[in-house]
């Protein structure tokens, strides 16, 4: 109960950069991984946008890695140094960047202690979508060549054992997949009275109007398909966002309570 209090208490948001236009950028797996491990502050690469010839056309935008995210660990191949970004427009799509930063408390000594806050931001508003591409060059070539023999390397390698391996017995049974004990846990919540389940279900939805299934099965310790049969009698499933899949009551028992009491 305390998690589905948390999860719907209020919190600020900063909405200072929120007018601000960002790109989103989706790039390959060997880029974000050596992004991942770059120093704080460090410079990554340069980007270079030339303005089209003609009207109506798009930039032409370019990508150069720095050199620093060039060097291949043992093992790996190095990774290409240009790129070329593929423009495309958001549509009617309204995409914004969010930030989550966790603040610390600190004692009259500077030191930083335990978390005691989290600032929430927007970070800006996407204006253009883009996926960074290599070119196509030697250096391209060798890292897919070295990506396929990776992928095609075999599973099993015959290793020829110096010593005595310890030798285990067999368990005597199988261990449960996940399904089958999550049905195994299911069985062993109890039904309650119809009406016992209602009055937690109300109860729940005086303090919030949404709820998805997993909040009100850990608020009633009910069966899911047992849950869900009193749900479709008192409430309506939302399709649709900002709330999709989420119950809320319908309409006639929204305020049971005012009507009651009156």
């Amino acid at each position: 109960m305390q998690n589905v209090e948390k999860a719907h208490e209020t919190r600020e948001v900063d909405l200072s950069a929120a007018p601000r236009g960002v790109w989103l950028v989706k790039v390959p797996k060997y880029l974000s991984e050596r992004w991942q491990k770059a120093a704080g502050g460090s410079e990554v690469g340069k980007l270079r946008i030339t303005r089209p010839k003609n009207q109506g056309q798009k930039p032409e935008v370019m990508f150069s890695s720095h050199e620093s995210m060039l060097k291949a660990e043992p093992g790996q191949a190095p990774a290409p140094k240009d790129h070329k970004f593929v423009l495309t427009g958001v549509g009617v799509q309204n995409l914004v960047v969010m930030s989550q930063t966790p603040i610390f408390a600190k004692d009259g000594n500077g030191t930083t202690k335990e978390k005691v806050a989290e600032r929430i931001a927007v970070e800006g508003k996407v204006l253009q979508r883009a996926e960074c591409r290599p070119v196509a060059d030697d250096t391209y070539n060798k890292l897919k060549r070295r990506h396929w023999e990776m992928q095609n390397k075999p599973k099993r390698e015959v290793i020829q054992l110096s010593g005595v391996v310890q030798s285990y017995k067999p368990r005597s049974a199988f261990a449960m997949l996940d399904g089958e004990k999550r049905k195994k846990e299911e069985s062993k919540r109890s039904r309650l009275d119809r009406e016992k389940v209602q009055d937690m279900l109300f109860n729940a939805f005086e303090k919030h109007q949404y709820y998805n299934v997993k909040d009100l099965v850990k608020i009633t310790n009910q069966p899911v398909p047992y849950l869900k049969e009193i749900l479709k009698e008192i409430c309506t499933y939302n399709m649709k966002a900002p709330h999709r899949n989420m119950w809320e009551l319908k309409p006639e028992y929204r305020h049971y309570k005012e009507q009651n009491d009156s």
